[in-house]
């Protein structure tokens, strides 16, 4: 069984594998949204192949709903679950980053192996890859303030800044946490792991979807 949350928007909804940073899709109701996640384990596979972590995808089952909001709605998931609360013990925490890591990497190669121009959306819209990459370096920088990791957003080329980045949001996630609440305008670990994924994946399969004419 793979247990999963569901976001609940008032237009959207997500339903997020709490095991699986990154595993994350919406619909317009949970049907649809559970449907898109359940589409999508094949390409979420090699995240979890490149962590070195067996991927047993089960039957989905939805352990939590989430009231949302209009972040929710607009396109990303916002709201922590309840288990994000609980301590996270040395295992959990490394294989939570090494999660993060592989989806960093396959974010890494997807990029090097897509064109600069990106095919457009229908009504001619969607960044290119440099400008994909700059906006999901710079999502990450204002991620990881949630979390206590201050930095600058780096240029989309600047690769040592961006490692500077990630390194310490890799050190934070691969800490064991007590579960104590997180600071006022902090985030808990656990959802910050699966919010800098989610983007990450999201943006990977984007580039791959329109890598082609």
């Amino acid at each position: 069984m793979t247990s999963v949350y569901l976001e609940l928007g008032t237009k959207r909804i997500f339903a997020c594998a709490l095991e699986w940073p990154g595993w994350c899709r919406s619909g317009r109701d949970a049907e649809s949204a559970l449907a898109a996640l359940t589409a999508y384990a094949a390409r979420y596979a090699p995240v979890a192949e490149r962590a070195r972590i067996p991927f047993e995808f089960g039957d989905l089952r939805v352990v939590e709903r989430v009231r949302g909001g209009s972040t929710t709605d607009f396109g990303a998931p916002a709201q922590p679950a309840a288990a994000d609360s609980r301590p996270r013990d040395e295992q959990t925490a490394r294989r939570q980053a090494a999660l993060l890591r592989a989806a960093w990497d396959l974010f890494a190669d997807v990029a090097e192996a897509s064109p600069a121009e990106l095919r457009k959306g229908p009504r001619g819209g969607g960044r290119d890859r440099d400008r994909m990459i700059e906006h999901v370096v710079g999502a990450e920088a204002s991620y990881a303030r949630r979390i206590g990791v201050r930095h600058k957003a780096p240029a989309f080329d600047d690769t040592a800044a961006i490692a500077a980045l990630r390194a310490d949001i890799e050190r934070v996630v691969a800490t064991p946490s007590s579960g104590a609440p997180p600071p006022v305008g902090c985030w808990p670990v656990a959802y910050a792991t699966r919010r800098i994924a989610w983007h990450v994946m999201d943006h990977v399969w984007e580039m791959q979807d329109r890598a082609t004419p």
